[in-house]
This record gives C-alpha cells, sequence and structure tokens, in this order.
C-alpha cells in the first residue's frame, strides 16, 4: 500500500516580518546592492518553513552568485539594447531627444514599441532561467532538483503561445497554460528521477468558468450601452470587471490543481495532489491586502509626524531633520514591504501547501541524487527586468 505526505508549512509571521525589515533597511541604505542576499535569506527563512512528513525544504543558493549573475545580465542586456537601438537609429528610429512634430512623436511611439518587442524574448528566457537556478539550488531530503537546459526554446514558444492567444481573444489560454507547464516539467528532475506533466489542455476550460462570466457580463454591458441604457451599461460594467479579475484568480487556482493532479515523478508510481480554494485564496489576498493598507497608513503617519512634530516644536531644525526623515521613510516602505510578505505572501503559501499531497511516498527510496546543474546565470536576467517574483 503506499504512503501519502502531506505538505505542510511551519512559517511564523513575527520571524518573517522582522527579516524583511532588517534586510529591506539594508537594501535602502545599501542603494540596492544588498537586495540579493536579502532575497536569499527570505529564500532560505521561506524554504526552511516548507515540509513534508517533517522534513523541510532547504534553499542553497547565495547573495554572492545573485550578485555576480546581476552584473554579467546588466552587460549582456546593454549591449543587446545598444545593438536595437543601433538598428533603429539606422533607420531613423530613436527614443531620445524632443519630438517638436506628430511625425516625429509617431516614430519615438515607433522605436518604443519595437524596443517593448525586442525585450520580449529576454524576459521569457528570464523566467526560465529563473526556475532552473531555483529549482537547482533547492533539496529536500538532501537530494537536489534540476531542470535541464532549454531556455531558448522556451522563449519561441512561449513567444508563438502568447501570440496565438492574443489572437484567438484568450480563447487557447488553456492551451498556452498546459503546453509551457509541460515543456518545463518535462524537464525537471528530482535527483535522478524526472517529472513528467500528464492531462490535456482541454480539460482546463472548467477553470475558465468565472472568466467568461465576467466577459458575458461586459458584453451585457455594451448593448445596454448600444441601447443607450448607461446606468445599466455602467452596472453590468463594473461587475463584469470585478468578476473576470476573481475568474483570473479562480483560473489560476484551478489550473493549478488540475496540472498537480496530473504530474507524476520517476517512473509514476509517485503522484501529486492539490485542491487549493479560490475563495480562500482571495479573501487572504483581499483581507491582507487591507492590513497592509491600514499598516502602510499608519507607519508613514506616525514616523512621519514625529520628524514635523519636532520641526512645529523648534525642538531641531528642518536641515539637522533631513536624514532622519529620509531614514524614517525608508523604514514605513520597509514596513510595508514585510507586512505583504507576512499578511499576503505566506497565508497564501500556506493554504497551498497544506492543501498539497504527495502520494506513492515508498517509491522515494529509489531516488538517488543528481549532478548539480553549471550553466546558469543566477538569476541575473530576472533580477535586471525585475521579474523575480515575490521570493
Amino acid at each position: 500500500m503506499s504512503t501519502a505526505l502531506n505538505g505542510e508549512y511551519h512559517g511564523k509571521a513575527a520571524p518573517l516580518f522582522w527579516l524583511g525589515v532588517r534586510t529591506a533597511m539594508l537594501t535602502a541604505v545599501t542603494l540596492g546592492i544588498y537586495r540579493f542576499w536579502a532575497k536569499t535569506r527570505i529564500r532560505r527563512h521561506i524554504w526552511s518553513s516548507v515540509a513534508a512528513d517533517g522534513d523541510a525544504f532547504e534553499y542553497t543558493g547565495t547573495g554572492l552568485e545573485k550578485f555576480l549573475g546581476f552584473l554579467a545580465a546588466i552587460v549582456i542586456l546593454a549591449l543587446y539594447l545598444g545593438a536595437v537601438q543601433m538598428v533603429l537609429f539606422y533607420f531613423g528610429l530613436s527614443l531620445f531627444g524632443t519630438a517638436e512634430t506628430q511625425a516625429q512623436a509617431f516614430l519615438q511611439f515607433g522605436a518604443l514599441s519595437i524596443t517593448s518587442i525586442a525585450v520580449l524574448p529576454l524576459i521569457f528566457f528570464a523566467q526560465y532561467r529563473a526556475r532552473r537556478y531555483q529549482m537547482g539550488r533547492t533539496r529536500w531530503r538532501g537530494v537536489r532538483f534540476g531542470v535541464l537546459p532549454g531556455a531558448w526554446g522556451y522563449v519561441w514558444r512561449a513567444m508563438a503561445h502568447w501570440a496565438v492567444t492574443i489572437l484567438s481573444l484568450g480563447l487557447l489560454w488553456p492551451r498556452m497554460t498546459f503546453c509551457l507547464e509541460k515543456y518545463k516539467v518535462d524537464r525537471s528532475w528530482y535527483g535522478d528521477a524526472p517529472f513528467h506533466q500528464g492531462g490535456r489542455w482541454q480539460e482546463l476550460y472548467p477553470a475558465m468558468k468565472h472568466l467568461f462570466i465576467g466577459a458575458g457580463l461586459m458584453v451585457l454591458s455594451v448593448i445596454f450601452g448600444f441601447a443607450e441604457v448607461y446606468v445599466m451599461a455602467g452596472l453590468w460594467g463594473a461587475l463584469g470587471v470585478v468578476w473576470a479579475l476573481v475568474g483570473i484568480l479562480s483560473y489560476r487556482v484551478n489550473s493549478f490543481a488540475y496540472l498537480a493532479r496530473h504530474l507524476t515523478l520517476g517512473d509514476g508510481r509517485i503522484g501529486f495532489d492539490a485542491a487549493p480554494e479560490t475563495w480562500a485564496i482571495l479573501w487572504q489576498i483581499v483581507g491582507g491586502s487591507l492590513l497592509v493598507s491600514f499598516g502602510t497608513g499608519l507607519a508613514f503617519a506616525i514616523l512621519g509626524l514625529i520628524p514635523a512634530a519636532l520641526a512645529f516644536m523648534e525642538v531641531i531644525s528642518l536641515r539637522v531633520l533631513i536624514v532622519p526623515t529620509v531614514l524614517a521613510y525608508l523604514l514605513a516602505m520597509a514596513i510595508s514591504s514585510s507586512l505583504y510578505l507576512t499578511c499576503v505572501a505566506q497565508p497564501v503559501l500556506r493554504h497551498v501547501t497544506a492543501r498539497c499531497r504527495l502520494t506513492g511516498a515508498d517509491a522515494l527510496g529509489d531516488v538517488r541524487q543528481r549532478e548539480a546543474d553549471g550553466d546558469t546565470d543566477a538569476e541575473g536576467f530576472a533580477d535586471a527586468l525585475d521579474i523575480g517574483g515575490a521570493f
């Protein structure tokens, strides 16, 4: 009889909050340089809080390798974007200078659009490389995860799927979700055991139910608009937008659950299950965001009032208060980002982890260690393009 392991999350709010405040302040006073070490420390804390059968995950990445990867990525990005600008300049397009005529403004807009499109491949490249780095620096029960090289293969697939999804007005979004996830999963390993993504992309359509309802309500709003019943058009339009936003969250939650239920490891004896609840996650996001907003406002009010009161009472001159005021502002920003970690990100992670399960755990004893992944930029491109994610 196969055994099952349930996901566990043991993280507490207070340690993560103060870790977030300390690392955010160090990042601010070092003009952003410490952020690579800050993210590493937060990941180690988060990873060690996630466990199964009492065995916690371990993050082995370092701030130094992330910093060096970032420097290398910056150089490559500068050369790449410089080459793009040279080509644009050759054809008379430029991002720089003041547009004096409508034609020049149009050309500058065209140059900006071309540059944005030119960056898209790098974004997809960074996403795959970031996943490869994070998994390569993650261990469970002493066995490391890994991802095979394939960033450029992911790039052209992502570009093609996004183009098809946009042209289909979003109707082929499930196909993109499934195919891109399968590409990444089928190149992922735990020790010497490969992952395999099963299932069919057509079976993701039930997860889009609320998106379709939201779209239907917005179409109804347009119909009322043509009929010049503007009050009803506004009401149905607002309801449709809210419903569609909830639908996006519902799709992400339910597509994650479907993909997890059709995920296997090794020869197929090891499987997974997930049953996160959309409304529970929505409540945690909304409720947590309200707490973050209240706490942020309170922090800015208190830390801002102290220097203002001292200046008003003429206890300290305004010139002397410049540095304390800046430090108070940075502390308020650090409190805000730490509140997001503890009030939004961690509760959502706790809910999802507790609703995940690994089946066939008795086959884990057959998994052996794998060699460490070598060719990696330590998320340099993800950091340079600011797509590093919550953790």
